[in-house]
């Protein structure tokens, strides 16, 4: 379920313009990778952006990094002194993550966390203004009950792919595990008392939680 080009095409136009650094990143994940779908790309990062400029947080957990594109996105908000932590499995990407990192000035400030973000996120003490899950989809809930009671009232808890290209929309006898993982992450956060949420059908989807 996703746009169609000249629709994806206006929206980009009427958005504030995709840094250049980001750009270069995007280009550079396209030549490099074998799934650049995975970068959240210009509408979407100014979206994260966005977010995280309301948000001001000093503290934010990204789980799945991929090229860092989105981590960029997240830390154009970040407090003066806030830090971001970033979880991925695997490591394929991790220099070229610290390399642009590092082009923007954020080295002391973005923390790269390669391991299974379940491993990593208990060894974590901070309480999060903001909190971003795209990664295995199967696990989406796992990462919400990991953070939800670690997230101040008023933090955001932003999942991506939760369309999943319109998957979600099958039966669930028709669905994969990825996209169940999705639909029983909809239900959950929908029937939980701890976070309000609303449901975003932009580009792949983005289900926002904001802890009461």
């Amino acid at each position: 379920m996703e746009f169609l080009p000249e629709l994806d095409r206006y929206a980009a136009s009427h958005s504030s313009p995709e840094p250049s650094l980001l750009a270069e990143l995007s280009a550079e994940t396209h030549r490099v990778s074998s799934a650049p779908r995975m970068l959240s790309g210009h509408v979407q990062g100014r979206m994260l952006s966005m977010l995280s400029h309301l948000v001001r947080p000093l503290r934010v957990l990204e789980i799945g990094t991929f090229t860092g594109y989105s981590a960029l996105c997240l830390a154009e908000g970040l407090a003066p002194d806030g830090e971001l932590h970033t979880i991925d499995i695997d490591g394929r990407h991790a220099e070229l993550v610290a390399r642009y990192v590092e082009r923007a000035g954020l080295s002391g400030r973005i923390h790269q966390h390669i391991a299974p973000a379940a491993s990593v996120i208990p060894l974590l003490t901070d309480v999060w203004d903001l909190v971003f899950i795209d990664a295995d989809k199967q696990s989406y809930s796992l990462y919400f009950d990991l953070v939800v009671d670690r997230v101040r009232p008023g933090g955001l808890i932003i999942a991506d792919n939760v369309l999943w290209s319109g998957r979600v929309l099958l039966d669930i006898s028709e669905q994969d595990a990825e996209t169940r993982g999705l639909s029983a992450y909809a239900e959950k956060v929908k029937c939980d008392g701890r976070v309000s949420s609303v449901f975003l059908t932009d580009r792949d989807g983005a289900l926002l939680s904001r802890r009461s």
